[in-house]
């Protein structure tokens, strides 16, 4: 699931995989709270890991977060997505939550949520849109679950406003419940090594919840 901040480090690459522009990566982000979409899901600081694998325009990746005070809202997502020069991308998420059954694929008790991804950016416009086509009970995904998000990012700060129904609302009835604003800056720590860090105001009108999240990438 999207966090409010996210970067990656590189790992070395041999040269063939350099010349044929395929590389690995890896990183992590520290949160104050994490907060997916408008609703709080974990208690306290997350640690939120990511490993991913790119050629050419396709990206193949695995996202993880785990609190530090309990083994609520732990997840361990993989990912696939492939992005076009004209500022189009399209992709698909399975949402996972360690804890559950892995290989329960049923309606009742299933641990999977499938997502189903579509993205548009033109220079600091950016909207996408988010389908879940199927139940799954122990990831909570009601089946039909729907999420669209617009986004501007401006020279010091960033806009965004989400609406969605299913798992996003308390009722799942179709509603505004991801409203924010999001800035952020590097902070030097030594002459060759800066941590970015990201602030970010989050505002659910559906659930009425107000969050105040801080971001560090690793």
């Amino acid at each position: 699931m999207l966090t409010t901040v996210s970067m990656y480090s590189a790992t070395n690459l041999s040269a063939r995989e350099e010349k044929s522009g395929a590389a690995f990566s890896t990183g992590a982000d520290l949160v104050s709270n994490y907060i997916w979409r408008g609703t709080k899901l974990a208690v306290g600081p997350a640690l939120q890991p990511s490993v991913s694998f790119t050629a050419g325009n396709l990206e193949i990746g695995a996202w993880g977060s785990v609190s530090f005070t309990s083994m609520e809202g732990a997840e361990s997502d993989l990912y696939m997505s492939y992005s076009f020069p004209f500022g189009l991308s399209l992709g698909v998420t399975d949402y996972y939550f360690p804890g559950t059954m892995y290989f329960d694929l049923s309606d009742t008790t299933g641990s999977h949520a499938l997502e189903i991804n579509a993205g548009f950016s033109s220079g600091g416009f950016s909207l996408s849109a988010n389908y879940i086509p199927n139940e799954a009970g122990s990831a909570g995904s009601a089946g039909g679950d729907m999420y669209f998000e617009a986004g501007y990012d401006f020279s010091s700060f960033s806009l965004f406003i989400g609406a969605g129904d299913g798992w996003h609302t308390s009722d799942g009835d179709f509603g505004l419940c991801n409203v924010g604003i999001s800035t952020g800056k590097e902070i030097k720590i030594t002459d060759n090594f800066s941590v970015p860090v990201t602030g970010t105001l989050i505002f659910n009108p559906e659930q009425e919840q107000f969050y105040v999240v801080i971001g560090f990438s690793l």
